[in-house]
């Protein structure tokens, strides 16, 4: 080392050591590193262990920590969600009504699953959330639709504006319960992104990992049939219908490792992703 550049180690050393005035010594010292305001989450390291064969034909996977994307085939097509969409009709609910709420059911809606809501009957807007998210009743669905000021044809505007907010850039609605309707779809990217931003929502988190209720007269059962069975298991929502096949939207949490499975347009919902939980578990590692 230079004579010059000896001189220079040993001023910039001299300096460091000093206090600046209004500071403390230790806040400088080079033995300490400073402390980060923002700590990296886990990576999620694939380890190359085949995916498994499932009968699904969309599916997504996200670590939901690092936005890390696990997996993906055919994420961005778009297909019918079926009931998948309830995350979006609880989301608009929650931007609108007192969950304490009081509402009359004037009628019957007698479409797909339903819970046999009779006329006269007086729920409250968190009862009927119950019966829409757990046991995805349409009729919950319809009813919760149809109070919003503006009526049922102001909720789904308000749902398709609030689509448009937080970036599902393949989905359109046109009902709230997610019957099978033209120009009603979404993709398995973007029923990810949905419910990464609906479990934000402590009150729709508490309701999706209920496995079973009892409001009002009537008890109602969570149709999906791996909470409480599998391990992590918490959430999200199920969907059926001819055109969509089975669907399931998932969030897994092991050891604090959060992944949302988002599967589309399967002959075993369940089975599938039971295979995909199986896998991801066991194939990646997470480091810091």
């Amino acid at each position: 080392m230079t004579s010059l550049a000896l001189v220079l180690v040993l001023i910039f050393f001299s300096w460091s050591q000093k206090s600046i005035p209004g500071e403390t010594q230790s806040k400088f010292s080079l033995s300490k590193s400073p402390v980060l305001d923002f700590v990296p989450a886990p990576v999620p390291i694939d380890e190359g262990k085949l995916v498994p064969n499932i009968s699904a034909r969309n599916v997504f996977i996200m670590d939901r920590n690092s936005r890390i994307v696990l997996y993906q085939k055919q994420a961005d097509q778009k297909i019918f969600p079926a009931s998948t969409t309830k995350m979006m009709t609880a989301l608009v609910v929650l931007d609108n009504f007192d969950l304490q709420k009081k509402i009359l059911v004037t009628r019957s809606y007698p479409i797909g699953q339903n819970l046999e809501l009779k006329p006269g009957e007086i729920l409250t807007v968190e009862q009927l959330m119950y019966a829409m998210l757990v046991q995805s009743a349409n009729d919950a669905a319809e009813i919760l639709a149809e109070n919003l000021p503006g009526g049922r044809q102001a909720f789904i505007d308000a749902m398709n504006t609030k689509a448009v907010l937080i970036h599902l850039t393949n989905t359109h609605f046109t009902n709230p319960t997610g019957v099978d309707e033209d120009d009603h779809y979404s993709t398995a990217s973007d029923l990810a992104r949905l419910a990464d931003v609906a479990l934000k929502n402590p009150e729709f988190s508490r309701i999706v990992a209920t496995e079973n209720a009892v409001i009002a007269t009537h008890v109602v059962t969570n149709v999906n049939q791996l909470l409480g069975k599998i391990q992590g298991v918490i959430g999200v929502k199920t969907g059926y219908t001819e055109g969509a096949g089975q669907s399931l939207v998932t969030l897994v949490d092991r050891e604090s490792h959060q992944v949302l499975i988002s599967l589309l347009g399967s002959e075993d919902r369940f089975g599938d992703t039971e295979k995909i939980i199986d896998w991801i578990y066991t194939n990646f590692k997470w480091e810091n």
